[in-house]
């Protein structure tokens, strides 16, 4: 059960950088679009973290 807990903080992590990078794509923040590109990575780490669990 802890695998599918981390595949879906992992999609959430994902969802969310992606929001965040369009947010700042839009309002010509790097910064912004920097952190959601970062969560974006973490996203991926936690359904790989999730993967390997199952």
């Amino acid at each position: 059960m802890s695998g599918l807990s981390d595949k879906v903080k992992g999609t959430v992590n994902k969802v969310k950088g992606e929001a965040k990078d369009q947010a700042g794509n839009a309002q010509n923040d790097p910064s912004l679009q920097a952190e959601g590109k970062a969560d974006k990575v973490k996203g991926s780490i936690q359904k790989g973290i999730g993967k390997l669990k199952d």
